[in-house]
């Protein structure tokens, strides 16, 4: 099978359903010159985007290369002192900028010379130098394989620390009864950066007897405490786009706001909302009164 957009945490179960034994998932963008493409047959690579070998690293050190972006602003982070980009670890990852000899490399969008050149970067490590945005943060282990991070946009900044909502959302759909998880951050009252909210779509099986105690603590077992959805949506009808990807923006526009819900995400309005305040176990629902909480300031994340 060849496609894109098979998502981590339904590789395996997809490949068992349907006993598809080869996966081609191609890694890249209508109009971009960053492709990556993993041919997978078994465990060694399921669920990444691609695989670049020893000699690939080598020759594309300087080539496809992670830059650390601000979450609000989706700006390149530059060193205050040298003023060139700040390039983090592999292993970290961060937004994909790849090495062009000139302009000419990308086609650039029709009738749209403004878009064109926010595409390109200049003077990003040496003075002189021209690299493309990719818009898309990617982390490669050290072994070679890639993993697609977020769509620059989708990764939100919360407790100072940077969330990667398919990360988060890869391990949450990981979890018994979840079919679907969609993760992206919410405006909370009284509070800086964005809280993270996971709409969950469940299994027929498991709805009505979701162990919510036990997903709060599997995911504080598998995730930073700052990535810890502080909010679930549960929902009956996922939001996808034409091409079937996941759709967060009706989502986060609405955000936890109870006087929001369905105003965006149409089919919604009847969706369960739970929390993870502090000192809880596990995720309880989430009241009109909770929200007028923190609209007041008398409650804190």
């Amino acid at each position: 099978m060849y496609g894109n957009g098979l998502r981590p945490d339904v590789w395996d179960k997809f490949r068992e359903r349907f006993g598809v034994p080869e996966i081609a998932e191609f890694f890249n963008s209508t109009e971009g010159i960053f492709g990556l493409l993993n041919y997978n047959k078994g465990p060694f690579t399921a669920g990444s985007v691609g695989h670049h070998g020893g000699l690939l690293r080598l020759l594309l050190r300087n080539t496809f290369v992670p830059v650390e972006i601000d979450p609000n602003t989706g700006d390149v982070l530059r060193d205050p002192k040298t003023g060139f980009a700040v390039r983090p670890p592999y292993e970290k990852g961060g937004e994909i900028i790849v090495a062009v000899p000139n302009t000419d490399a990308f086609q650039g969008y029709w009738k749209n010379s403004e878009a064109t050149s926010k595409k390109f970067l200049h003077d990003v490590f040496q003075k002189g130098d021209l690299f493309y945005r990719s818009g898309d943060a990617l982390r490669r282990q050290d072994d070679g394989r890639w993993y697609f991070l977020d769509r620059l946009g989708d990764t939100f900044r919360w407790k100072s620390e940077n969330v990667a909502t398919a990360e988060v959302a890869e391990v949450i759909g990981h979890f018994p009864g979840v079919q679907e998880a969609n993760v992206y951050g919410v405006l909370v009252p009284n509070h800086e950066g964005r809280a993270g909210c996971a709409a969950l779509q469940l299994t027929s099986e498991a709805k009505g007897a979701f162990d919510f105690k036990a997903l709060a603590n599997y995911a504080r077992s598998k995730l930073p405490k700052y990535a810890v959805p502080v909010f679930l949506r549960v929902v009956e009808n996922p939001t996808h786009i034409h091409n079937h990807k996941q759709n967060k923006v009706p989502l986060r526009d609405e955000g936890i706001d109870p006087e929001k819900i369905g105003t965006k995400a149409v089919e919604g309005k009847g969706d369960r909302f739970l929390w993870l305040p502090p000192g809880q176990d596990g995720y309880v629902e989430f009241t009109k009164s909770d929200w007028e909480g923190l609209t007041g300031g008398a409650a804190k994340l």
